[in-house]
């Protein structure tokens, strides 16, 4: 039987994969990495709120350092926030490439069950520089966005490399500077444009609501 046949039985919905890459290195230690697990918790709760959307989205989460899968992908339903733990350096660039093998594979697995999936959102979360190269994941992500396989999100908190995070981020999507740390509202941002996608056709554009929780970095 091939992997995942289950879940696609019992959900045969359109999916839309979302990658969190969370920052958990040392600098995020204290009320920063504890407003973003409650960011996460949140981003699980509103989307628990819309039938379509809990059915649709599957989120993975990836924290880094070091680079670690902390939660495999899975509807909201089955989706466990982590404990988050602050540690080690910042390994940006491999944290970058594991999410996006992680999403073809996940691709992969649902070209073969015949599963239709929305544009994959990658949303990465840090507040410090790459300890690591990062210039082939930068590549991989303007190539990658070129071919619409996914959209890239760069978030920073503070304390962020900006330069860098906009040389890794897309060109027609740069860094959004967060302000405070208010994770909640990046969150509910995020909670309700996955709603929007999930309402919407397959490869069909969408408004997404404006970003009143950050800065974008120009």
């Amino acid at each position: 039987m091939p992997v995942g046949l289950p879940e696609f039985v019992e959900n045969p919905e359109n999916r839309c994969p979302v990658v969190l890459l969370l920052d958990t290195s040392t600098s995020m230690a204290g009320k920063p990495i504890e407003e973003l697990r409650r960011g996460v918790q949140i981003f699980k709760e509103e989307i628990q709120k819309d039938t379509k959307a809990a059915l649709t989205v599957e989120v993975a989460i990836v924290t880094f350092g070091p680079v670690q899968l902390v939660q495999d992908f899975a509807t909201i339903e089955q989706m466990q926030v982590p404990e988050l733990v602050a540690d080690g350096y910042t390994p940006m660039g491999e944290a970058i490439e594991y999410g996006l093998n992680l999403l073809e594979g996940r691709k992969e697995i649902y070209k073969g069950h015949g599963v239709q999936y929305y544009r994959p959102w990658i949303f990465l979360i840090t507040d410090g520089a790459p300890t690591d190269s990062w210039q082939n994941a930068a590549q991989r992500i303007k190539q990658g966005e070129s071919q619409r396989k996914f959209c890239f999100f760069a978030v920073g908190v503070d304390g962020v490399d900006l330069e860098t995070l906009k040389q890794i981020a897309p060109l027609e999507r740069p860094p959004a500077l967060l302000q405070g740390l208010d994770f909640k509202s990046l969150f509910i941002w995020l909670s309700t444009s996955m709603k929007r996608v999930s309402s919407g056709k397959v490869g069909e554009a969408i408004a997404l609501p404006p970003v009143g929780w950050a800065q974008i970095a120009t």
